[in-house]
């Protein structure tokens, strides 16, 4: 859809053409609004993974255009939520379940969603990357606690899609970025500070970006 390097998803249910937007940007509220209607997929939920810095989120005023919940985790500041997830509820979504995995140390409310064979990691993880933690309620050691005593936990054949992407590879997997992420290397406590300015190639994270949306319907992910 479009250059740079933040990204948002439509995860929809093919049986039910339920679906979700998942951190939608500002500037692309006409793009998803034509994709969910070209696919014949109905917006249920407005999912942003946690309180971004670098990019208006969409879901406020998709929320009132649509008439549809905006999802967060419970630890979230904003005043608009409509449904705030703890660690570990389920997300009903036609026939998926998406999982919410409270991962802190990018933002206080950072979570991750586990849908299937795939983990939305928001800013918590990324492709031979981490989000920093210089930010807002971010928090170094508790972002190393979230990915080695939880999200690199996982099945490491999980695909990994995350919140940025500055170099157009389109996902990963837990078991790539455990075997080559070069922030995941260093694996004692002591070395979390190699987190305040994580992120992918050093890129900066306050800089607004377009976002490149991913359709998932079931199984298999189609890049519009």
């Amino acid at each position: 859809m479009a250059t740079g390097g933040c990204r948002s998803y439509v995860v929809g249910c093919e049986a039910s053409c339920a679906a979700a937007l998942v951190d939608p940007e500002l500037s692309q509220i006409d793009r998803y609004v034509a994709l969910a209607a070209r696919d014949g997929l109905r917006i249920r939920y407005l999912i942003d993974t946690h309180t971004h810095a670098d990019h208006f989120s969409a879901t406020q005023q998709l929320a009132r255009q649509l008439a549809v919940p905006v999802v967060m985790h419970c630890d979230s500041p904003a005043p608009f939520v409509d449904l705030r997830l703890r660690d570990g509820e389920l997300l009903v979504l036609g026939n998926l379940r998406l999982q919410a995995m409270h991962t802190p140390g990018h933002t206080r409310d950072s979570m991750c969603l586990r849908v299937e064979d795939r983990v939305f990691t928001g800013d918590t993880l990324l492709i031979g990357g981490t989000g920093r933690t210089d930010l807002p309620s971010g928090d170094a050691g508790a972002l190393y606690e979230s990915l080695f005593s939880g999200l690199l936990k996982l099945d490491p054949s999980l695909m990994v899609f995350p919140a940025h992407e500055y170099k157009g590879r389109a996902h990963s997997t837990i078991g790539q970025e455990l075997a080559d992420n070069p922030r995941l290397q260093k694996r004692d406590r002591g070395a979390a500070h190699q987190y305040d300015r994580g992120q992918d190639g050093g890129a900066d994270a306050v800089r607004g970006r377009s976002d490149r949306a991913v359709h998932v319907s079931g199984r298999t992910p189609c890049t519009h």
